[in-house]
C-alpha cells in the first residue's frame, strides 16, 4: 500500500476526482475548499425569484454575486468575464453539464495544422479515464457517433429534442451537415441512486433533484466513503517550499481570519484557470522569484477562453424552447475541423440551447430585439416560447496577449493580491465567428425561423477556463509534465483546465476529469 499526505486546493470537477481516485488508493487526501457546500434546498431554481437571483447572489460571475468565498477577479481588461464558483463542487454546481469530448486531433493541433502547442498526451491516453469518468457521474447520449471514436454506451438516454430540436435537426439532414445527440452529465433515467431529470430547465442555477452530476453529489459522496478529508471555508494564501525547493506544506486562513499551516508530501493544484495562476504567482519566493513552478514564466500565459456566438431563431409557432435543460440537446460538427478554404484554422461546433425564462426573455434574452414602452407585452408574446439559441463555440488558439497576472489594487478578505484577466478575441477565432455566425443562421433558416438575431461574443461566457500552466515536454516553454507534474517542483501537481496546450472547440469538463483521473493513477504508481 503507497502512502503519502496529498493535499489538493479546490473541490470543483478536477479536484473531486483527483480525491476520490487518490483515496481509494490508499493515500492520505486533505481537500482544502474556500467555500462551502451548496445545499439542495438552496438552489434557486425551486423559488419563484430564481431568474433574479440569476442576475445577482447566484450569478456565475463572482463580482456580480460577491459571495465571501469568492476573491476579485479584474476584468475591465477582457471581452469575456469570469464564471466561476467557489464551494464544494466548484464551478459544476452552476454548470448546465454539457459533456463532449475532445478529439484525437486536438492533442495534435501544432503537427496537423501548424497552431498552437501539441499536447504530450493524446486521445488515447485518456480514453479509459473518460469512460471511468462517464461510469462515476453518469452520461446520457447516444453511442455510435461516426465522427467521434468510439465509446460505450452512454450510462442513461439522450435527451428529448424538444419542438426546437426536431426542427433543426431535420434541417441539418436536408443541409446534409452531420449531427448527434450531445453527451450531458445529466440522467433521463434514474442511475446510482439519483432521480431523472425532470426537465425543469435552469441547470446553470444548481439541480436540486440531483440529476445533474455536479462533483459535490458525484465525486464526493464516493471521496469522503473511501477515507478523504474536506475541510470547507479554507482559503489557502500560499503554497510554501523547502530548502530543496520542493513543496513542503499549505498556509490558509479560515473564515475567521486564523491561519493553519498542511503540510503535505505531495500538493495539487484544482482551482481553474484563473485561480490556480493567482496562487502560484502570489507563492513567490527566494527559490521561486517569478512565482511558484514559473521558470518558463507561462504561468498565467496563453489564457483560453471560447469565443462563443449566440445565434437566436424565433419561429411563428411556439417551439417550446423553455421547456427541458437549458444547454444542450443535439450539436453539429460539421466544420470542426481545420478547411484552408475558410480562412482559418481549426474549427467550431455548433449546439442547440434552449431559450431562457421569462424575465432574462424580457430583458432582451441572446440579444432578442425587445425594448421597453408601448409594444413590449406584445414583442415578448411574440418571443417568449417562441426561439430557441444556437451557440457557436469557437476553438481559441494560445495567445501570448492573453493572461492571467496579479493586481495588488484588490485583494481578497485574507491580503492576496487579485487576479486581472488581459483577454481579447485573437485574429483566427475572429474569423472563425464570422464563418460560424453565417453557418448558424443558414441552419436557423433552413428550419424554418421567420427572424434571427446575433450576439456575436456572448461576454458572459467565462466558464472555460484554460491555458494558464500548460502541459508540455519542454520546461521552457510549459509548467507541467505529462503526468502534470510541474517541472520546478516535481511533488506540486496541476491537475485543472489550466494544464490545457489547446483548447479545442468543446466544453473541457470531462477533459479535465480525465486528466485529473489519470494523473492521480499516475502518482500512486510513483509512489509504489
Amino acid at each position: 500500500m503507497v502512502s503519502a499526505r496529498v493535499v489538493i486546493i479546490g473541490s470543483g470537477a478536477t479536484g473531486a476526482a483527483f480525491a476520490w481516485r487518490a483515496a481509494t488508493s490508499g493515500l492520505d487526501v486533505t481537500c482544502l475548499e474556500r467555500g462551502r457546500w451548496a445545499l439542495p434546498e438552496s438552489t434557486p431554481s425551486v423559488s419563484s425569484d430564481w431568474e433574479v437571483r440569476r442576475i445577482t447572489d447566484r450569478s456565475p460571475n463572482p463580482n456580480v454575486r460577491r459571495s465571501a468565498a469568492d476573491y476579485p477577479i479584474l476584468d475591465d481588461t477582457s471581452v469575456i468575464k469570469p464564471a466561476t464558483f467557489n464551494g464544494v463542487g466548484g464551478s459544476t454546481v452552476l454548470w448546465s453539464a454539457h459533456a463532449p469530448r475532445f478529439r484525437p486531433s486536438d492533442f495534435k493541433v501544432e503537427s496537423l495544422d501548424g497552431v498552437g502547442s501539441d499536447w504530450p498526451i493524446n486521445y488515447w491516453d485518456l480514453a479509459p479515464y473518460y469512460e471511468l469518468n462517464d461510469r462515476i457521474v453518469g452520461v446520457s447520449g447516444r453511442s455510435g457517433d461516426p465522427g467521434n471514436p468510439p465509446r460505450t454506451p452512454r450510462q442513461t438516454p439522450p435527451v428529448p429534442l424538444g419542438d426546437a430540436g426536431t426542427r433543426v435537426g431535420a434541417a441539418l439532414n436536408r443541409l446534409g451537415w452531420h449531427w448527434w445527440p450531445t453527451d450531458g452529465q445529466l440522467l433521463t433515467e434514474s442511475y446510482d441512486g439519483r432521480p431523472a431529470c425532470n426537465g425543469c430547465g435552469p441547470c446553470e442555477m444548481g439541480c436540486f433533484t440531483g440529476a445533474r452530476a455536479s462533483a459535490d453529489i458525484t465525486y464526493w459522496p464516493k471521496a469522503l466513503d473511501a477515507g478523504a478529508q474536506l475541510i470547507t471555508g479554507a482559503a489557502v494564501t500560499r503554497i510554501n517550499t523547502g530548502p530543496d525547493g520542493l513543496a513542503t506544506s499549505v498556509t490558509w486562513c479560515d473564515e475567521s481570519g486564523d491561519e493553519h499551516l498542511t503540510e503535505a508530501d505531495v500538493i495539487v493544484m484544482a482551482g481553474n484557470g484563473i485561480g490556480t495562476p493567482r496562487l502560484l504567482l502570489a507563492s513567490a519566493n527566494p527559490s521561486h522569484p517569478t512565482g511558484l513552478a514559473n521558470s518558463s514564466h507561462q504561468v498565467g500565459k496563453n489564457l483560453m477562453l471560447h469565443p462563443i456566438a449566440g445565434v437566436t431563431g424565433v419561429w411563428d409557432d411556439r417551439v417550446e424552447g423553455w421547456s427541458g435543460n437549458d444547454a444542450f440537446c443535439l450539436l453539429t460538427q460539421h466544420f470542426y475541423e481545420t478547411d484552408e478554404s475558410r480562412g482559418f484554422a481549426r474549427g467550431y461546433e455548433i449546439q442547440l440551447t434552449r431559450s431562457q425564462g421569462p424575465l432574462l426573455s424580457a430583458l432582451g434574452g441572446f440579444g432578442m430585439d425587445i425594448s421597453w414602452g408601448e409594444n413590449h407585452h406584445e414583442r415578448f408574446e411574440q418571443l417568449f416560447g417562441h426561439s430557441a439559441t444556437l451557440a457557436v463555440t469557437c476553438e481559441d488558439l494560445p495567445d501570448a496577449r492573453n493572461f492571467i497576472e496579479l493586481d495588488a489594487s484588490a485583494t481578497d478578505a485574507f491580503g492576496v493580491p487579485a487576479a486581472r484577466m488581459h483577454y481579447s478575441v485573437e485574429e483566427n477565432a475572429d474569423r472563425m465567428l464570422d464563418h460560424g455566425i453565417a453557418s448558424a443562421t443558414e441552419l436557423l433558416r433552413e428550419a424554418g425561423a421567420r427572424e434571427i438575431s446575433t450576439t456575436r461574443v456572448l461576454p458572459g461566457a467565462g466558464f472555460h477556463l484554460m491555458g494558464t500552466a500548460r502541459m508540455g515536454s519542454d520546461p521552457a516553454t510549459s509548467v507541467v509534465d505529462s503526468h502534470c507534474r510541474t517541472h520546478d517542483v516535481p511533488n506540486l501537481l496541476i491537475v485543472d483546465g489550466s494544464v490545457f496546450a489547446s483548447a479545442a472547440a468543446v466544453n473541457p469538463t470531462p477533459t479535465m476529469q480525465a486528466i485529473a483521473l489519470r494523473a492521480a493513477d499516475q502518482l500512486v504508481d510513483s509512489l509504489a
